[in-house]
């Protein structure tokens, strides 16, 4: 521990000095700047070497990586030229310097110049992970069918003897039974019928590898010549989704029924097959996928579908073989999750995780079987199980974040329990084990079947949740902390959810840097508001991905724009047994309007402006710091430190289902849910004079006609305290939270800044003119956090701090009684430093 607590020191102040201030983004949307280089902290050993489409001045890309600025001693790597902007080692990387450069190359052979040699830094503290060479992965694919599915093989007759016991043959055989009853004969257009007929290919399929019975290969077989009775549809080939969900509908059935089909129809599936993929690949994924920070589309379904379509093909071809190459190299550059994400949660909103699950798990099964390499070893994956089950608890609505974050986790999601499946099997996970057994909802998934009926992988005996589960957890890549009062007390566990991220706005998340959600068994007591209806209408523009949606600041009514330049990063966490603890740093988040051309043309679809009357533009914001704590098991403290280079109107937002009762005098919010049968008092405390009010109107109303998802259309309330304009401000939350049965205890307060609540004694500096700090003890434990106040006494000692303004926090950590300390550990650049 004493040593990774070094590590982590070390590494915060690196990026200390790298970062200073001249930072606009952490992650560029699309890459401009060649990573890494000086001032870049890696994510992982052995790194991608990165560089922006305009590096590419001919047909490919060769580099040089070395120990030696001079790329002369035995270490150097020259790599085979390539039309791809990345390069991946495949190698450990000794600790030390490493110096790159990049040229491009014509097919013809001609070599342009070196480009500048950038150079790196490899440390003890950077995760270790390397995949075997492309071709070792190429010369393993099998040499004949099927291939999809290669790493069933080896059980599939195993399996196959005892299918009719296996737990999920009723299912199986109802949904293959529900595809043999679809009829496209008929259908002029079949190929806008896509999504199901690729879905029904997945049911056949299943059955038809399970019981090798003739009616399930002859129905793929009808249903793909319904296909080929008629031209392409071109408006389904331009969908990067229909275009997936085509070939593989047609590589699936046509290496499983191969001789049933004529010698011209293979070839005219071949030709589709082909024809799409080379569209795709030459057009849109070269040069642009390396160097997107997320293309979610692509990563959900389509990276996966065109994979496994060049599989297929890939003796036939040299294309596909090409393909299957450059998706082996992307998948080891940017992915599981761009790259840049070790945590286990999703970066690109928790409820989006779905769409990214089947793909997450077939991928590295595949390259794993193949190359004899496990996959599951990537960072990522060692936390998924974590990631999963805190960013969306069994019974209870996601911690809130990103596109859907208002749907409710009852089950929990099919889709989710069938990749925590997968991870129980695979891998062992405890996490993923207790999340996929609450109520084996998985074993409805039909996507994901195959591989559990098959794989001959049991799931672990127990499927309990760890007892040394954390009370909090810091997912530090995506911006996240996640704190529980009691995690296995579903129906009274407090939930409190914090973000604060790297990857700033844009694609499924929102702008919603510094916000917070608070659950009570499940349901909201305070949680972002609106409705995932539509991507891009009125209502997700200008409230639902709005800031105004969240529980956050407006300044002067302005909000975060859509990019990330928006920014946010949560820089400090303690997990204590008393204090779970972030301070999030939301500085950068209010920086104008969106750049980027697909918000620019969403807005004027709609005839709508980035305008201040509409919530966004420039404003004065230097600095917005908020600290948060859950004060186990029930009190939520919250400092916000704020300033501006001007006077500007400090609005203060709170969302609740259900109408606050205000004492505006007081600044006393309080609600009552007898639904869910709680009572939560929220206390403001400022310097600053504020009004408040609250309304039940969204800036731009859900457009009712279109829920199709069963939405509660039930009124939400959102509050704003508005505080007078003001150039600094301090404002102090204390929010208590307790059952119907229980007495919520009053705030003492002594002298301007001193408050009592029950045992905790909290100091905070209100005045703005003087430095920040905040002070925090429980009587009783002896519990205590300081920040920024001199010589604070901690365990009946003063304490000297060992760095100004740093966070300090006595508790009991792991069972055992220590003070720990921390300063900024700010994020990890991938872009620009200027």
């Amino acid at each position: 521990m004493k040593r990774q607590l070094l590590i982590l020191i070390a590494f915060c102040l690196v990026l200390i000095t790298a970062q200073a201030g001249n930072v606009s983004r952490i992650h560029e949307n699309v890459r401009e700047t060649p990573y890494p280089q000086h001032g870049h902290t890696l994510y992982i050993n052995p790194t991608p070497l990165l560089v922006p489409q305009s590096t590419r001045q001919s047909d490919y890309l060769q580099f040089n990586l070395s120990r030696s600025k001079d790329f002369s001693d035995a270490s150097t790597v020259l790599s085979q030229p390539k039309p791809w902007c990345m390069f991946n080692p495949h190698k450990i990387l000794e600790n030390g310097t490493w110096y790159w450069r990049v040229r491009s190359v014509s097919k013809e052979g001609k070599e342009f110049p070196w480009s500048r040699t950038y150079s790196f830094t490899v440390t003890d503290g950077v995760p270790q992970f390397v995949t075997p060479e492309a071709d070792v992965f190429l010369s393993n694919v099998p040499k004949t069918y099927p291939r999809i599915y290669c790493f069933l093989n080896d059980n599939l007759e195993k399996a196959r003897k005892n299918v009719r016991s296996h737990p999920e043959f009723e299912n199986m055989i109802d949904d293959s039974r529900n595809a043999l009853s679809s009829n496209y004969t008929n259908d002029t257009k079949p190929y806008r019928q896509i999504t199901r007929m690729a879905a029904e290919c997945d049911n056949l399929n299943t059955a038809y590898q399970m019981l090798q019975l003739d009616v399930y290969a002859e129905k793929m077989v009808q249903n793909v010549r319904c296909l080929l009775a008629v031209e392409p549809d071109p408006k389904v080939i331009n969908n990067d989704f229909n275009a997936g969900e085509l070939i593989y509908t047609l590589a699936c059935t046509y290496e499983n029924c191969h001789d049933r089909f004529t010698p011209q129809e293979r070839k005219q599936m071949e030709g589709i097959i082909m024809d799409i993929l080379s569209l795709y690949y030459k057009k849109h994924m070269i040069g642009n996928e390396e160097t997107h920070i997320f293309d979610n589309h692509f990563w959900q379904f389509a990276f996966r579908h065109f994979m496994q379509a060049a599989l297929v093909m890939y003796d036939k071809y040299p294309l596909a073989k090409e393909y299957l190459e450059y998706s082996y190299e992307l998948w080891t550059a940017r992915a599981p999750a761009s790259g840049f994400n070790r945590d286990g949660s999703w970066h690109n909103g928790t409820s989006y995780f779905s769409a990214n699950a089947v793909t997450l798990a077939y991928v590295p099964t595949l390259f794993g079987y193949l190359t004899k390499t496990d996959f599951m070893q990537h960072p990522w994956y060692k936390n998924a199980g974590l990631g999963m089950l805190y960013s969306w608890q069994p019974r209870s609505l996601s911690a809130g974040f990103g596109d859907g974050h208002e749907k409710n986790n009852g089950k929990p999601l099919r889709i989710r329990s069938a990749f925590a499946d997968f991870m129980a099997r695979t891998t062992g996970d405890p996490y993923a084990a207790w999340y996929s057994s609450i109520n084996n909802r998985y074993k409805t998934e039909s996507e994901t079947r195959l591989f559990r009926m098959a794989c001959g992988l049991q799931r672990p005996r127990k499927a309990e949740l760890p007892s040394n589960a954390p009370k909090a957890v810091w997912f530090k890549d995506t911006g996240e902390m996640i704190a529980n009062s009691n995690l296995k007390d579903y129906k009274h566990n407090i939930s409190l959810s914090f973000r604060s991220s790297p990857f700033g706005s844009g694609s499924h998340t929102h702008s919603n840097q510094n916000a917070f959600n608070l659950h009570y068994g499940g349901k909201a007591i305070y949680h972002a508001v609106g409705h995932y209806m539509n991507f891009a209408d009125p209502h997700n523009l200008l409230s639902y991905r709005h800031t105004r949606a969240h529980n956050t600041l407006l300044v002067d009514g302005i909000g975060q724009p859509f990019t990330t330049r928006a920014y946010g990063n949560i820089v400090r966490m303690f997990n204590g047994e008393h204090i779970s603890y972030a301070l999030g740093d939301a500085s950068n988040a209010y920086c104008g309007i969106s750049e980027y051309p697909m918000w620019q043309k969403n807005f004027a679809n709609h005839k709508l402006e980035q305008s201040r009357e509409n919530g966004f533009g420039e404003t004065p914001l230097k600095k917005y710091r908020r600290h948060i704590f859950l004060l186990h098991p029930n009190i939520v403290v919250i400092y916000d430190e704020l300033e501006a280079d001007k006077a500007v109107r400090w609005d203060w937002l709170l969302h609740s289902p259900v109408k606050f009762e205000i004492d505006e005098a007081a600044s006393t919010l309080t609600t009552r849910n007898k639904k869910s049968k709680y009572t939560s008092v929220a206390r403001l405390f400022s310097e600053q004079k504020c009004t408040i009010g609250q309304t039940d109107k969204f800036a731009a109303e859900p457009n009712k006609k279109i829920g199709v998802r069963g939405e509660d259309f039930t009124a939400p309330w959102s509050l704003t305290a508005s505080y007078e304009p003001c150039k600094a401000n301090r404002i102090l939350t204390i929010i208590q939270v307790e059952a119907d049965s229980n007495r919520i205890i009053e705030i003492e307060r002594g002298n301007s800044n001193s408050f009592q609540c029950g045992d905790w004694k909290i100091e905070a500096e209100l005045n703005a003119r003087r430095p920040a700090s905040l002070y925090i003890r429980n009587n009783e434990t002896e519990t205590t956090f300081s920040y920024g106040k001199e010589k604070p006494v901690i365990n009946g000692k003063v304490y000297e701090h060992k760095e100004k303004q740093s966070s300090v926090l006595y508790d009991s950590f792991n069972g055992v009684w220590e003070v720990r300390e921390m300063q900024d550990c700010p994020a990890q650049i991938t872009g620009k430093i200027k």
